[in-house]
């Protein structure tokens, strides 16, 4: 599991990278409009209304899986990391490569 935890550690130090550079772009999108709201259409590119929802957006996504790294850290702290939440079972190694943060097993996560 100390490779696990290595890892988890490792993904969660770049987002929170991930997360400081989007307040970042969030903050400079809001200084951009500080001096008065323009939301002129630049036919070249998108509004400034589309750029901070989606940097927003964003920003959420990225701190709920940030949430969701600190969750799967504790359950290996705890020896429960790789297990379905909901029958019990190991989860398969696979699944937890492409989703580390899974807390369900593949037939869980499908039929509920």
């Amino acid at each position: 599991m100390d490779v696990i935890a290595e890892q988890l550690s490792r993904t969660r130090a770049a987002t929170v990278v991930l997360v400081t550079d989007l307040e970042d772009d969030l903050a400079a999108i809001a200084e951009s409009t500080s001096m008065g709201p323009d939301d002129e259409h630049d036919p070249e590119g998108s509004t400034v209304g589309y750029e901070r929802a989606r940097v927003g957006s964003l920003l959420e996504r990225t701190r709920r899986y940030l949430s969701d790294l600190d969750a799967a850290l504790e359950r290996v702290r705890l020896g429960t990391y790789g297990f379905c939440d909901h029958c019990g079972e190991a989860i398969l190694p696979e699944r937890l490569k492409v989703l580390p943060t899974a807390t369900l097993c593949v037939d869980c996560a499908i039929n509920g």
